[in-house]
């Protein structure tokens, strides 16, 4: 198990922050690399042509080896949005085929997936589960001959269950539809073996479970698509762009590996240095231990609100890393107002209340939580 590293972030004593499926706090170690970097602007003549390349590169680096992939494989975006419309430029969808997501999935994994759907004829098939610990077996039953995309979590952003993506993988191989992953509720905290998956494309942003600065996300973009179209033409992307003296020498040719799809100005070194001090911060421990060891304090939360007559289901059905707590009847008026003002910071998702600690977080954290629910049930 990993100890609690609290003294490395700037929560003040007395603020119980288990939410971070809403936002990461920064680390110390990430806010002074965002400065560092912000500070490369004050002299601009230190900020040599390499520098351009360089930063970038770092961080994709970093972001390859915590998701177990090559570097040729990451791209540098900003947003799951720009990272799925690039799939979605980038994959075969025929009239009358079927594009596969989940029931209540989080917006930016299914706004461009219907406008895809509706300038090439498809169907969006939007998979309920007839059980609540049953997402994995809906999927696999959606996924047909009709199938183009399948475009999922690895676990729902509200409730925290799980999809088996092995699974949903090998049955999309099967039937020659493509697979579209947002691991931003997952990725950093819950392992994701992409050799045996296989997506065509997964992105993650770096604000939550990476533990990084917002605007900044890293994206996977399977080899065979490394040929693939962006959706923007910039400079920087495009072979050559190293030597700054012939960019008007026009290319056709791109960086290689997914690299074509970066953003464009993605050379910038407080989003870049602050994301790749959040990356290191992640390998310094492994995911494997931090699932495990937050999977320890989700389940010694929901033991005790179990007593409070609180109800969630076992990790395996759940990711490690998201609680979802349930109530016996309705979720009592207030909640999260009177949580809040105790300093205890989580998130009400329909109706469970959605309870996700890092660790930076402390025995007392959960205690606090505790005896809130506790008084506020009384």
């Amino acid at each position: 198990m990993i100890a609690s590293q609290r003294d490395r972030f700037a929560i003040p004593e007395g603020v119980h922050y288990l939410n971070c499926a809403y936002m990461a706090p920064l680390s110390r170690s990430v806010s002074d690399a965002m400065v560092q970097g912000s500070r490369l602007k004050e002299q601009p003549w230190n900020f040599r042509p390499a520098d351009f390349f360089s930063v970038a590169e770092d961080f994709r680096s970093r972001a390859a080896r915590l998701a177990g992939v090559q570097a040729d494989s990451i791209a540098i975006v900003p947003s799951v949005s720009y990272a799925l419309a690039v799939a979605a430029r980038n994959l075969p969808v025929a009239c009358g085929q079927k594009i596969v997501t989940l029931a209540d999935q989080f917006p930016s994994n299914v706004y461009g997936w219907r406008e895809l759907a509706q300038e090439r004829g498809g169907e969006i098939v939007a998979v309920r589960r007839p059980r609540k610990d049953c997402w994995t077996e809906a999927v696999i039953d959606a996924i047909g001959p009709d199938t183009a995309i399948v475009a999922l979590p690895n676990n729902h952003w509200a409730d925290g269950r799980v999809v088996d993506l092995v699974a949903v993988g090998a049955k999309c191989r099967e039937m020659g539809a493509a697979l579209v992953l947002d691991l931003t509720q997952s990725l950093g905290a819950m392992p994701i073996d992409f050799a045996a998956v296989q997506p065509d494309f997964a992105v993650a942003a770096c604000y939550k479970w990476l533990m990084g600065p917002y605007g900044i996300g890293m994206m996977y973009v399977a080899p065979k698509h490394h040929g693939g179209n962006p959706i923007e033409h910039n400079w920087i992307n495009r072979a050559g762009s190293e030597d700054f003296s012939r960019l008007v020498d026009y290319r056709d040719d791109f960086q290689p590996g997914a690299r074509r799809f970066d953003v464009g100005e993605k050379s910038n070194p407080p989003l870049l240095m602050g994301a790749s001090a959040a990356l290191d911060f992640l390998l310094e421990f492994g995911v494997a231990r931090i699932a495990e060891t937050l999977g320890a304090a989700t389940q010694s939360i929901a033991g005790a609100a179990g007593e409070l007559g609180l109800s969630a289901a076992p990790i395996g059905i759940r990711a490690p890393h998201f609680l979802a707590l349930e109530f016996p009847d309705k979720v009592p008026d207030g909640l999260t107002d009177r949580l809040a003002a105790a300093q205890v910071h989580v998130s009400l998702r329909g109706s469970s209340l959605r309870v996700t600690p890092h660790v930076y977080n402390t025995i007392e954290d959960a205690t606090a939580l505790i005896t809130t629910l506790r008084e506020c049930l009384g």
